[in-house]
C-alpha cells in the first residue's frame, strides 16, 4: 500500500478507535468536554480525576494508538471527571517522532479527540529553557512556535487533505487561543503567592530529537525567537488547529540550555588543566533525561493546579 493510501485511511482508523472506546466507556464518560496531554513527568495530572466514574485504557489495547518506549511516559488514556465536575480525557504519556513513529502516528490521538467532539485541548511538556531569564521549574504559557521540521516538509498535514478533519490550508497565526492564555494568567495570579515558581509567556521550538541540542543549535533557536525547546507538542497543535480544536499549551522548564560557545581547544588557559577539569568544563549544564523527569515530579502539583483551575473556570463560564 502506498504512503498516500495509508494517509487517506486516517479518518477510518480514527472511527475504529472511537467505536472501540465508546463500546467500553460508561455513559457518563462518553462525551468528554476537554482533552489534556500530560508530558514527561507530568502524569500526575491524571490524579486530579475522581475515582468514580473513571476508565483507563493502555495504549497497547487501543486500536491504531502508537506504542510508547520512553521512560516517564506510561501510555494510557484516562477518562473521568476532572475535579469531580468536568468530563475529560487525559493522555498520560505521548508518542514522539524520534521513537520511529510517523508524524501521522504521533498526532493520531488528536484526530480521535476531534471525532469524540473535543473542542478544547490542553497540552503540557517538559522543555529546555533558551531564554536566559527562565529558571528550572518555571512554567511557560506558549503563544507561538517554530516548526523547522514542518517548514522542511515533515508535516502532519502533508498528503491528501481529509475534509472530515479540516480545511486544506489552515491558518496558524491564531494557534494559541488568547482567551485561554488570559485564563491561565488569571488563574496563576490567585496562586502565585503559594509558590516560588514563575509563569512566563513565550515561543516553543520543535526539534526532532532524541539527542539534546548542541550549543550552536541553542543559540540559533534563541536568535530565531524561541524561548523554550522540546521534542513534542507542535505537531499535535498543528493537527488540533486543523481540526478546529482550541489550544492551550504549557511548558515546564526542566533544564537550562547552554548558550555559551564550546571552549576552544587552542585556549592556552585550558592547556594547564587535567582531564577531569576539562571534562567538568564540558559537562557544565549538560542535559539528561533523569533530571527532566525529576523536575517534572517537583512541578507536578503546580502544573495540575494551574490546568485544573483553568478548566474549571472554563466549565463555569459555559454552564
Amino acid at each position: 500500500m502506498s504512503q498516500l493510501q495509508t494517509e487517506a485511511s486516517l479518518f477510518d482508523k480514527a472511527k475504529d478507535t472511537i467505536e472501540f472506546l465508546k463500546s467500553r466507556l460508561p455513559s457518563p464518560l462518553l462525551a468528554p468536554r476537554v482533552a489534556i496531554v500530560c508530558g514527561s513527568g507530568l502524569g500526575g495530572l491524571a490524579d486530579t480525576v475522581h475515582s468514580s466514574p473513571k476508565a483507563e485504557y493502555d495504549y497497547s489495547d487501543i486500536p491504531h494508538f502508537p506504542q510508547l518506549t520512553v521512560t516517564g511516559h506510561s501510555g494510557k488514556l484516562v477518562f473521568g471527571l476532572l475535579a469531580g465536575k468536568v468530563p475529560a480525557v487525559l493522555m498520560v504519556g505521548r508518542a514522539h517522532f524520534y521513537e520511529g513513529h510517523s508524524i501521522d502516528q504521533v498526532t493520531f490521538p488528536i484526530r480521535v479527540f476531534k471525532l469524540m467532539g473535543i473542542e478544547t485541548i490542553f497540552l503540557t511538556n517538559a522543555a529546555g529553557g533558551l531564554n536566559p531569564e527562565y529558571a528550572v521549574g518555571d512554567i511557560v504559557v506558549l503563544n507561538d512556535h517554530i516548526f523547522l521540521a514542518g517548514l522542511a516538509g515533515i508535516h502532519p498535514l502533508r498528503g491528501p487533505n481529509e475534509p472530515e478533519f479540516g480545511v486544506r490550508f489552515p491558518a496558524l497565526s491564531d494557534a494559541y487561543d488568547l482567551e485561554l492564555r488570559c485564563s491561565v494568567h488569571n488563574a496563576w495570579k490567585s496562586k502565585a503567592s503559594e509558590t516560588s515558581r514563575r509563569l512566563h509567556e513565550g515561543v516553543y521550538a520543535f526539534v526532532g530529537g532524541p539527542s539534546y541540542e548542541t550549543r550552536a543549535e541553542c543559540r540559533m533557536l534563541h536568535l530565531l525567537g524561541a524561548d523554550v525547546v522540546g521534542m513534542s507538542t507542535v505537531p499535535e497543535i498543528v493537527v488540533a488547529r486543523h481540526c478546529g480544536i482550541r489550544v492551550a499549551a504549557l511548558s515546564l522548564v526542566t533544564n537550562k540550555a547552554v548558550l555559551s560557545p564550546v571552549p576552544r581547544g587552542d585556549d592556552s588557559f585550558l592547556h594547564t588543566r587535567d582531564a577531569d577539569e576539562l571534562g567538568a568544563i564540558m559537562t557544565e549544564g549538560k542535559a539528561n533525561h533523569e533530571e527532566v523527569i525529576e523536575a517534572g515530579r517537583a512541578a507536578a502539583f503546580d502544573m495540575q493546579m494551574l490546568v485544573q483551575a483553568v478548566v474549571l473556570n472554563m466549565w463555569a463560564a459555559e454552564s
